[in-house]
């Protein structure tokens, strides 16, 4: 048994169309592939920015109520140190006052002291 060869003849013209529907049909697909990616991709992007943007909220409402406490802090602690240089004042005026008391008890003392001295030493007439 011997073999015929077999002759094909076709044209150019449909040898280039059945090329080209062979690369349209790739690029039809490579283009579903793609498109696919890119929504996985812009889907993942929206939802990693959501997440960022309810995080920068909890972070501007979180610092604004810590702006709110520091502002309440500060004005408890002007309070108190305006309640504290009340209270040192105060205490500046006993202490002088507690001063001039001492400086005349020891006066006081000190001039009894030289009384009794000196009547003990006869340097006042005995009545």
């Amino acid at each position: 048994m011997t073999n015929t060869p077999t002759t094909l003849t076709y044209s150019l013209e449909e040898v280039l169309q059945r090329f080209e529907q062979r690369v349209d049909k790739q690029f039809a697909e490579i283009n579903q592939k793609m498109d696919k990616q890119f929504a996985e991709v812009n889907q993942k992007m929206d939802r990693q920015f959501a997440e960022v943007n309810q995080k920068l909220s909890k972070l501007e409402i979180g610092q604004t109520e810590l702006s709110g406490e520091i502002k309440a802090l500060d004005q408890k602690l002007s309070g108190q140190v305006k309640t504290l240089e009340e209270k040192v004042n105060g205490i500046d005026k006993r202490l002088d006052n507690q001063e001039f008391i001492n400086r005349s008890v020891f006066v006081a003392i000190v001039v009894a002291l030289i009384g009794g001295a000196a009547k003990l030493f006869g340097w006042l007439p005995v009545s």
